[in-house]
């Protein structure tokens, strides 16, 4: 008798809607309601483009020289020596280096689980998210480099912040014993051996290194435009139909309510660091007040998910809500010290 069984079909997957659906979308609805928009967003959006270019490409090749270099190895640095020393290079590393979140995660969780002090830790964790190469090319091609320095200085005190206010608490509930009890060591970069070796600056030398320099250039340049080109399409949406007088109202003008509330916006409001610079960019030609602006990709840079996501996978709550508390101060400081100077 014929076997007359038949194996099930796997279940069809369908990719998560990413950044490039989200872009189709808004100019589905956008064609859709507003036929007569549809041209002028694509055009903005494409002429958007086409100026951060120079930067897109200065970041997209910066990034890949260090990744094929291995100049993550230097960050090991940062975590030897005096417990202050460790603290000020943890937040210069941190605010430089070109690394995401997820992919320090296997280095800092065996850092901590030998006793590194979490003052270092923390001032890491707080820069690096805010400030890399890429991220001040982005910045400075679309505020201005005034802004992306700036911007730079706050991620670094933000560290110092961070790190030498949990070196003074240390000793309190909230920060002794603050591992997880089995800490996450995976990221979603998969690094398996981290911050190993010395690194190599003419990595054209080497077969491996310049397969890891193609790799990073190609994934890097992908990232950026499809996330620049979603964030455009939304600038110019913010533009055409979100009335100024309530960007103005809401956080314009001066004192410290349109700073606060441009933390308190911003910490929930997005999920990656490039794709919020074109939306400041609307937000301050709509009235968003300087420091505002800056309040809010601080807080906004912090709290948004990927570097959130490392910080929670590592330690207790309690140290996590010290951790986004330090965001909050340090983006209030930050937005007035602006609103001062800008």
């Amino acid at each position: 008798m014929a076997d007359t069984t038949q194996s099930q079909p796997a279940p069809r997957r369908f990719p998560k809607p990413g950044a490039w659906a989200a872009t189709a979308a808004l100019l589905l609805l956008i064609a859709v309601f507003d036929w007569a928009q549809f041209t002028p967003t694509v055009i903005f959006a494409a002429k958007a483009l086409a100026h951060t270019a120079p930067f897109i490409l200065f970041a997209v090749f910066a990034v890949a020289y260090l990744k094929a270099s291995g100049a993550e190895t230097l960050i090991a640095k940062a975590f030897s020596g005096n417990q202050a020393r460790m603290i000020i290079m943890a937040a210069l590393l941190g605010g430089l280096s070109p690394f995401c979140s997820c992919e320090v995660i296997p280095f800092i969780a065996a850092l901590l689980a030998v006793g590194a002090p979490l003052g270092a830790v923390m001032a890491f964790w707080l820069a690096s998210p805010l400030m890399d190469p890429a991220m001040f090319a982005i910045t400075s091609g679309t505020l201005g480099w005034e802004f992306a320095t700036a911007k730079a200085f706050a991620a670094i005190g933000l560290g110092m912040l961070g790190g030498f206010g949990t070196m003074l608490f240390a000793h309190t509930p909230v920060f002794t014993n603050p591992l997880r009890e089995r800490p996450a060591v995976g990221g979603c970069c998969g690094v398996k051996k981290p911050f190993s070796g010395a690194p190599v600056w003419r990595f054209w030398q080497e077969t491996d290194r310049r397969g890891t320099f193609r790799d990073t250039a190609l994934e890097n340049a992908l990232f950026l435009i499809k996330w620049l080109t979603l964030a455009y399409v939304i600038e110019a949406m913010m533009l055409a139909y979100v009335p100024a007088e309530m960007i103005a109202g809401l956080l314009g003008g001066t004192g410290i309510w349109p700073i606060l509330m441009g933390a308190f916006v911003g910490a929930p409001a997005y999920l990656n660091g490039y794709a919020a610079v074109p939306l400041v960019d609307a937000l301050l030609a709509q009235g968003m007040a300087p420091g505002a602006a800056m309040s809010f990709v601080i807080a906004g840079g912090v709290s948004c998910i990927p570097a959130a996501i490392a910080v929670w996978a590592l330690v207790k709550p309690r140290v996590f809500v010290a951790y986004l508390s330090f965001a909050l101060v340090g983006a209030v400081i930050a937005g007035s010290l602006w609103q001062a100077i800008a």
